[in-house]
């Protein structure tokens, strides 16, 4: 199996156009960004892996104690949301690779150390498809716990505003039994048509006929099991549009957000990032292509 580096590629051509700062994410970084031209997409699929991660810009966190293997010097923590990142492009455990799977490129996540593989482009108005699947190895802090990775979309800021590890965004949860979570994350949040909830603190569902409620931190996928799990393969799809967001899980429509905010104000293009998150895991086929509308009977069917 060939197996590429990706963690050491020069930026392509992203054009910048205005720079400015405002309050940081959970860890109180500074949230300082530049607002990237947004990508205009051609109306076929545009594939966003290669065997050069030409597309891509990896972002790694705090390493903890357990991990071994670094370079003398490098600073580790017991806990990840304390301490130095290892930053931008520096992976020196290659926590990220690209492989060659039945002659096609995939992204090889090792999960050791909590961090992201970021788009060097934002993009709006799109259709995002890709398929993952789980490995075997699982790492602290998250030996006990279910296999977790996520696909950030709306990405906006520095690098690490939450957990040291990701952007500010808004996520597509990958993880066993919850693909199809939404998470907001460092200071997002979005409106959903939620189930009621059992008793307070309880994580309320996404039910197409249930009350329209912001919510800041999470909310389920629609109640049911629609994942290919024992290391099979799941296909994903992502349709955004403007501040809107449709989850589709193996042709499953699991959670539907709208009037995406931060601070008030509408979040309609971004970067999008995938997360490394303690788990070993995999992705294939990722590909964009633009859309105007959400496609006909999308949010009419479950």
């Amino acid at each position: 199996m060939k197996i590429v580096k990706i963690c050491a590629i020069g930026i392509t051509n992203i054009s910048l156009l205005v720079s400015f700062s405002f309050a940081g994410g959970t860890n109180s970084i500074p949230a300082e960004t530049s607002i990237q031209r947004v990508t205009v997409l051609q109306p076929e699929w545009r594939p966003l892996l290669d065997e050069r991660r030409t597309n891509w810009e990896c972002w790694l966190g705090v390493p903890l104690k357990s991990v071994t293997g670094l370079p003398p010097g490098t600073p580790t923590s017991t806990n990840f949301n304390k301490g130095i990142p290892l930053g931008l492009n520096n992976d020196p455990k290659h926590v990220f690779s690209i492989t060659n799977l039945d002659g096609e490129p995939a992204l090889h996540i090792t999960g050791e150390i909590f961090g992201g593989l970021t788009t060097r482009e934002s993009f709006a108005n799109y259709h995002l498809q890709l398929e993952t699947r789980w490995g075997k190895t699982k790492w602290p802090p998250k030996l006990d716990a279910p296999r977790d990775s996520g696909v950030l979309f709306h990405c906006q800021g520095a690098h690490g505003a939450s957990w040291n590890a990701w952007k500010r965004s808004v996520e597509f949860q990958v993880e066993e039994a919850n693909d199809g979570d939404a998470y907001f994350l460092a200071g997002t949040s979005a409106e959903v048509h939620q189930s009621e909830v059992a008793q307070p603190g309880t994580v309320p569902f996404y039910d197409p006929a249930g009350k329209l409620e912001r919510r800041k931190t999470r909310v389920r996928h629609l109640a049911g099991d629609f994942e290919n799990l024992g290391g099979e393969w799941n296909v994903l799809d992502l349709y955004v549009l403007g501040d809107k967001a449709v989850y589709v899980v193996n042709g499953h429509v699991v959670n539907v957000i709208e009037n995406i905010r931060v601070d008030g104000m509408p979040v309609t293009s971004g970067q999008i990032l995938i997360q490394c998150e303690g788990a070993e895991v995999e992705y294939r086929r990722i590909q964009i292509r633009p859309i105007t509308e959400f496609p006909a009977g999308l949010l009419s069917v479950p």
